[in-house]
């Protein structure tokens, strides 16, 4: 009878020892540290304007690897990437900043891209935490696309296991938590608020979010791409092949594709191949690739599964309780602008205060309209470091200059 109860205990112990703990820091890893001599070598060598993106602090950054939930609620791996400013004693406000679509799961660390931008928003003394999505990186399981729950965890998970890091690290963080991120990143900032703001009001208290380009109209004006020619088509796999695997949408594997793209396009979602390699072997418009019961159902049936997990998905129709600025531009060639514009209506009609919007620019397309809606947001997020509590558009000085710098961008 004794051995038997010591079996049971251990079972127990066992048991309670291997529950899911979401946002549990597992390792973390420093990769480079970078003084303020070596930014300002960067700064120079990529012409960065330091009145713009003043180095206030050398930096640290570390790979992280940290426990997040799957979909059906299993714990999994999660990675990211933080990037931590240097004073000692003195408190660093956080930012969470989502990144924007990729398909190929490996990722390296270094000066490029929204990493660029993460170390820049870190040298001007913000600590900065860069998740990479679940089924991402070195994360476990298979990358989930534009999908609320899991989006919000990996950046809420993410910035639950710095905590860790940021003691054992001897470094300060202070009480304003900012949410930005470009493209799949604005999508996934304005997810991370809404399941904060609704799941745990109490641990999370943001300061301030701005959501740059992103779909937050799923179901709305982003979808109606899907019927125009559009040279970006490999989004529209990547997005029923996640709600397939998420909620079993489609009556079987092939998820309504049509010959000869049935049996094409899932190799190339293996993440190893990149969106251009994809794009490259798409028609004109991505209707071309689907069967014709699925565009009917589509036309017709407001109840079609699809049709159903896009509006769940979409993140107009809330009331957030804080402030938020979307950032756009017109000119936009892969997410509609009008995302923004529905959000901010539908937001203030339900009583939202605090909704504002940026026209980052008329003329940039998708890809040079994220370093400038950067600096946007960052002067905005600068105002509430600075005492506002509604949010500011930044010193005339800076944007003049920011306007200026605009018309010097040949490519748009």
């Amino acid at each position: 009878m004794f051995k038997r109860l010591l079996s049971l205990l251990f079972l127990f112990l066992l048991h309670t020892t291997t529950q899911a703990t979401p946002g549990k820091l597992i390792s973390y890893t420093l990769h480079h540290s970078y003084s303020v001599n070596e930014l300002d070598s960067l700064w120079k060598s990529s012409k960065i304007n330091k009145f713009m993106a003043k180095i206030n602090n050398p930096l640290d950054v570390f790979e992280v690897i940290y426990e997040t939930v799957w979909h059906d609620g299993t714990s999994i791996k999660a990675s990211g990437i933080f990037f931590l400013p240097r004073e000692k004693g003195k408190e660093f406000p956080m930012i969470c900043y989502d990144h924007g679509t990729q398909l190929v799961k490996e990722r390296k660390i270094g000066f490029f891209g929204e990493q660029a931008i993460c170390t820049a928003f870190c040298a001007s003394g913000y600590m900065v935490a860069f998740p990479d999505y679940v089924g991402m990186g070195n994360g476990e399981k298979t990358a989930l696309y534009l999908h609320v729950e899991t989006e919000a965890a990996a950046s809420i998970d993410l910035l639950r296991a710095v905590k860790e890091l940021i003691v054992m690290e001897d470094a300060k963080q202070s009480k304003q938590l900012f949410l930005t991120g470009y493209s799949q990143g604005g999508h996934a900032t304005m997810a991370t608020l809404k399941v904060m703001q609704e799941k745990y009001p109490t641990e999370f208290k943001v300061t301030a979010s701005a959501p740059m380009s992103g779909p937050y109209d799923l179901a709305g004006g982003q979808q109606e791409v899907i019927f125009k020619p559009y040279s970006y088509i490999a989004y529209l796999p990547f997005l029923m092949y996640s709600y397939q695997e998420i909620y079993k949408c489609f009556k079987d594997s092939s998820c309504s594709f049509k010959a000869p793209y049935a049996e094409m396009l899932p190799p190339l979602y293996d993440g190893t191949h990149s969106m251009s390699e994809v794009n490259k072997l798409m028609p004109e418009m991505p209707k071309d690739i689907l069967t014709d019961n699925f565009l009917k159902e589509y036309a017709t049936n407001d109840k079609f599964p699809f049709k159903l997990e896009l509006l769940e998905n979409s993140l107009c129709d809330w009331k957030p309780e804080t402030p938020v600025l979307f950032c756009y531009c017109k000119a936009d060639e892969q997410v509609s602008y009008k995302n923004a514009i529905v959000a901010s209506e539908t937001m203030k009609s339900k009583g939202a205060k605090n909704i504002k919007l940026r026209h980052t620019s008329k003329k940039m397309g998708h890809k040079p309209c994220a370093i400038f809606s950067s600096v946007y947001t960052k002067m905005y997020f600068d105002s509430f470091v600075k005492g506002s509590k509604k949010g500011r558009k930044g010193p005339l000085i800076n944007r003049m200059a920011l306007s200026l710098a605009k018309m010097k961008v040949k490519k748009y």
